[in-house]
């Protein structure tokens, strides 16, 4: 409702049309739980939706997010170090009081059963009962709805439990399919055409580190000072193919571009990784994310996000650094091949900023210690923010300098592209994962830059050039294929961003 009076103002013209919304939606949810709720079922189903509604209400109330289907998939991909970073104080008192009360209440009430054919009756009567009362409310006010239906289609995805239960309904719904389907497979004429120096490439991919808060993108605050040494060039125009890790990540290694993926499509076809593998290219996936969202999958893959194998962690945070220990074994294991390296980043990983790198980083102050932003200063909240990506900038130094080591006798480079932007209390909003047409620029504007070796085939003045364009993680998959000088049906030198 807080969003209908953004749209529809308390005045004398649109009061009496937002309380026949309230009372619309009451009979809604009414004629719903009619449905949803027989016998020894109904109260498991309203207890079931108490509690859901209370955690989606103070996710919605607190971060201004929407559940969708994107959000309910990365509340299930997450892992239990990141769903920490969410849990406080303020969710236990909104799920006792909204839904474990009320809850109790619920589950005291003794429910007498009438027989089948007696409680189908009183059903039908109270659904036509409601269809009917809906509709004599909405006809004085059809001017308004139409409206709201047409141009306010937005608003819906705010109602609690709705819009949340129709997408974990089309979540679930995708989960079902039949796993069996036969993995795609693509570019199986993909080969390394050119005679050359053979090339270490290290794909870095960042977390949640929107474009204006870079230096090199003219950011007021110095959150660059290593990479401005370093002579990188800065992609000051990359947009991100989701607003979310669970959708961003497996599209940009897809062959498909934003308006053609599908997380489905693309979990059962080969990702660029693939080809590149199939051309013989050796490639190893390091990660301090979650995980790689099924990107991977058909590749060597190594978990770094506890101290197993990395050997850079403090008070449960393992620091992005740690996954450039140990690499030089990986490279001197392939001899005489190209490599790719990829690296997940923890990088801005949200709401906890300031976990997210050493205190030495701890650079802007004042900073939010919580992961209550509401209750920090958009100053405190952008201070934690920045030095989480003062720490991606060293983080980034230090996989170039790892690849100066082998600069001399081969072609090296890294690229940088974080998964998708972040809010930091802009218009109300926080974290990310707005769905995509109505996601700020801040979520889809991401950071991106490039390094070349001093050996580099690749002609940096035309790189240079291109920076100057405006691109998108879709297209990565031929940037990796071209830097590789793999050739295939599948490559499109016209999506190539260093070509």
């Amino acid at each position: 409702f807080k969003h209908v009076i953004e749209v529809y103002p308390l005045n004398t013209t649109y009061t009496p049309f937002i309380i026949s919304i309230a009372v619309i939606y009451f009979l809604f949810l009414m004629l719903a739980f009619s449905l949803l709720t027989w016998h020894k079922f109904t109260k498991v189903v309203l207890i079931f939706m108490l509690i859901w509604s209370a955690i989606e209400n103070y996710f919605m109330m607190t971060y201004n997010v929407l559940i969708d289907e994107t959000m309910i998939q990365n509340a299930m991909q997450t892992d239990l170090a990141e769903a920490s970073d969410l849990m406080n104080f303020k969710l236990f008192i909104y799920l006792f009081f909204f839904g474990l009360v009320p809850s109790y209440f619920i589950y005291k009430t003794p429910l007498i059963y009438r027989g089948f054919k007696r409680e189908f009756i009183e059903k039908l009567k109270l659904i036509v009962g409601s269809i009917a009362l809906i509709l004599l409310i909405m006809f004085p006010f059809s001017k308004y709805y139409a409206s709201f239906f047409r141009e306010h289609k937005v608003l819906r995805y705010y109602t609690n439990p709705a819009h949340a239960l129709f997408s974990a309904g089309v979540y679930i719904k995708s989960q079902l399919k039949d796993k069996n389907i036969p993995l795609k497979k693509i570019g199986l004429d993909a080969k390394i055409v050119k005679k050359h120096k053979h090339k270490i490439v290290v794909m870095v991919v960042g977390e949640a580190a929107r474009f204006d808060h870079f230096e090199l993108n003219g950011y007021s605050k110095d959150t660059n000072p290593q990479l401005k040494k370093e002579n990188v060039i800065n992609f000051s125009k990359m947009f991100s193919c989701g607003t979310s890790t669970a959708v961003s990540v497996p599209c940009m290694f897809s062959m498909y571009d934003r308006d053609d993926y599908d997380t489905q499509k693309a979990l059962h076809t080969e990702n660029v990784l693939d080809v590149l593998k199939r051309a013989g290219v050796a490639i190893l996936w390091r990660d301090n994310n979650s995980n790689s969202k099924g990107v991977a999958t058909r590749v060597r893959y190594e978990y770094y996000k506890n101290n197993e194998h990395n050997s850079i962690c403090q008070n449960g945070e393992c620091r992005d650094v740690g996954m450039l220990v140990g690499l030089d074994k990986f490279i001197k294991s392939n001899p005489n091949r190209d490599i790719l390296i990829i690296l997940h980043q923890m990088g801005n990983h949200g709401p906890a900023y300031y976990k997210r790198y050493p205190k030495e980083f701890e650079k802007f102050k004042p900073v939010c210690r919580t992961n209550q932003l509401e209750n920090c200063s958009r100053e405190e909240i952008s201070n934690a923010y920045d030095n989480a990506l003062l720490y991606t900038d060293y983080f980034l130094s230090q996989t170039i300098e790892f690849l100066k080591k082998y600069s001399s006798n081969n072609d090296t480079a890294m690229i940088y592209i974080a998964d998708h932007g972040e809010s930091l209390g802009e218009d109300g909003l926080y974290l990310h994962g707005i769905p995509y047409f109505m996601a700020p620029e801040s979520q889809r504007h991401v950071g991106s830059v490039v390094w070349l070796g001093k050996n580099s085939s690749l002609d940096r003045t035309k790189i240079e050039q291109n920076a100057k364009k405006e691109w998108s993680q879709d297209n990565l998959f031929s940037t990796l294929l071209g830097i590789f000088d793999v050739r295939s049906r599948v490559y499109d030198k016209k999506m190539d961003m260093l070509k």
